[in-house]
């Protein structure tokens, strides 16, 4: 099946791609007997795999943040929007194609707890998990998720919301003739990464504000600093700042997810200096096709990977299967039908749902 592809950048797709199967790599090691088959091979290995693997999730923050700033302001200036449409727009975005995923999820943990029994699976939800499931405040509330990396989907809400109000803030707190200028960029940027300054070096710190969008927005921020970078009249001086910024907050605490979030963001910085065009072509068409399919994948992978290795997991139980051998051909397995899950998922769910949002959201 072939998705149908907007103009792309492709080292984006290639980073969203990569993250991805490493998000799904790391749940297919983490939770059920499938995992615990495999590990008897190689324990080590197991572990190594299930403690790095888990953060990828850094590279899709810093990639919100980047694609924030992209979208709300391209010039690296104050932004004139609304921020309630805004949200809006990102809310059912996020939102109605995780509800349909959520719906599977439940499904397959009914369908699941019928062969296994297994702390991984989620219990039957209650009404008020399934509301802040629908309203991304779960972990504020202290609910169980329903589903692997749904605490994600809140996070990007949060952030999305938070620099969204930053930028608009900016605009509003400037003379109308110095909105459109650099007065106008310096106070929106000074905003979002006076707040990232805070995050690296204060929240982030904290694992009680993990919850909360302020714990990742250092992250996020360093992703907007480095789509600003191409807006810069001083590029190299604006990549510099952002990278003495990350080694005194790892110099001040050392976090290797700081570290990764540091290296993608100088990436991306590197390429919006060097201004790298769309396309590369000294890659194969063929090969391009396949990392802009995939990337584009990757929020459909996200939501529906953690159902099928429920239903994956179920059958090697069913099957009273335990060996090395067994797990790993049902790991192999497990991750192909989360690929083949995703196409799916994109073609049928996500993206009918996003162009009707596009379209509602239309001038008239």
């Amino acid at each position: 099946m072939k998705i149908k592809l907007p103009s792309r950048q492709l080292h984006i797709d290639a980073l969203k791609f990569l993250a991805s199967q490493l998000i799904v790599l790391h749940h297919l090691i983490a939770y059920g007997p499938i995992s615990d088959a495999v590990s008897q091979a190689a324990p080590g290995v197991a572990d190594w795999f299930f403690g790095q693997t888990r953060m990828a999730v850094q590279v899709f923050l810093v990639l919100g943040g980047y694609l924030a700033a992209k979208g709300l302001s391209p010039q690296g200036r104050a932004w004139d929007g609304s921020p309630l449409s805004a949200m809006g727009r990102r809310y059912l975005r996020l939102v109605l194609p995780c509800l349909v995923a959520l719906v599977l999820a439940v499904a397959s943990a009914a369908l699941t707890r019928l062969w296994l029994t297994d702390e991984f699976i989620p219990a039957a939800p209650t009404w008020l998990q399934g509301l802040a499931h629908v309203l991304l405040v779960q972990g504020l509330l202290g609910q169980d998720a329903l589903s692997a990396g749904i605490w994600y989907v809140s996070i990007d809400f949060q952030l999305f919301a938070l620099i969204a109000v930053l930028l608009w803030l900016a605009h509003k707190v400037l003379p109308s003739t110095a909105r459109a200028g650099s007065v106008g960029a310096g106070v929106a940027q000074t905003l979002v990464l006076g707040l990232m300054l805070c995050s690296l070096f204060f929240f982030n710190r904290d694992a009680r504000w993990d919850n909360w969008a302020v714990y990742f927005f250092g992250s996020y921020g360093m992703g907007a600093a480095a789509y600003w970078v191409g807006c810069s009249r001083r590029p190299s001086w604006y990549l510099g700042m952002l990278t003495l910024s990350g080694l005194v907050a790892l110099l001040a605490d050392f976090r290797e997810r700081i570290g990764l979030a540091l290296a993608v963001a100088l990436l991306l910085g590197l390429f919006q200096w060097l201004g790298q065009s769309q396309r590369s072509p000294w890659l194969p068409e063929r090969l391009r096709q396949m990392v802009s399919t995939m990337g584009a994948l990757s929020y459909a992978l996200f939501l529906v990977h953690f159902p099928v290795l429920m239903l994956c997991n179920a059958v090697f139980a069913g099957l009273g299967l335990s060996s090395p051998w067994a797990g790993s051909i049902f790991l192999l397995a497990s991750w192909l039908a989360s690929l083949g899950a995703a196409v799916l998922f994109e073609r049928w769910v996500e993206a009918p749902l996003d162009r009707r949002i596009r379209l509602a959201a239309m001038p008239a």
